[in-house]
């Protein structure tokens, strides 16, 4: 139950932000922002908040654990903002400035999402990997 929340509040923040950026400042459809964050949610929140994330470092590191897990949803969502922008909209070079921008905002985004998964969504994880060390 608690990753099905953690997956809602990372939709709503993916959105949003996507919405502002592709969809109100460089005019991507309504639809394919949606599409893309439908697409870039599912991808980060198991690669990049689930996979990384939690094994990236030592448990007690969450400082480190969440910069090395911000940096790759950061490239991961340039690319993933990037090139299924591409394939719905067929503008290749036009997507770079707002995969870019909204890689950056979301970046930011990421961070304070991380500290909530490492609280709130996972906490039996992070004890159970500091007690085995």
């Amino acid at each position: 139950m608690r990753h099905l929340l953690a997956l809602a509040i990372k939709f709503v923040m993916v959105a949003v932000v996507l919405l502002i950026v592709l969809t109100l400042i460089f005019d991507v459809s309504f639809v394919d922002t949606l599409l893309i964050s439908l697409a870039l949610t599912a991808l980060s929140y198991a690669m990049g908040d689930i996979m990384i994330f939690l094994n990236a470092g030592r448990p007690e590191n969450q400082s480190g654990r969440n910069t090395i897990a911000t940096f790759v949803d950061f490239v991961m969502a340039f690319l993933t903002i990037w090139l299924i922008g591409w394939l719905l909209t067929g503008q290749n070079f036009e997507m770079v400035t707002p995969a870019l921008v909204g890689a950056l905002v979301l970046s930011a985004g990421e961070w304070f999402f991380h500290l909530y998964v490492d609280r709130s969504v996972v906490p039996e994880y992070n004890n159970y990997k500091s007690a085995r060390s």
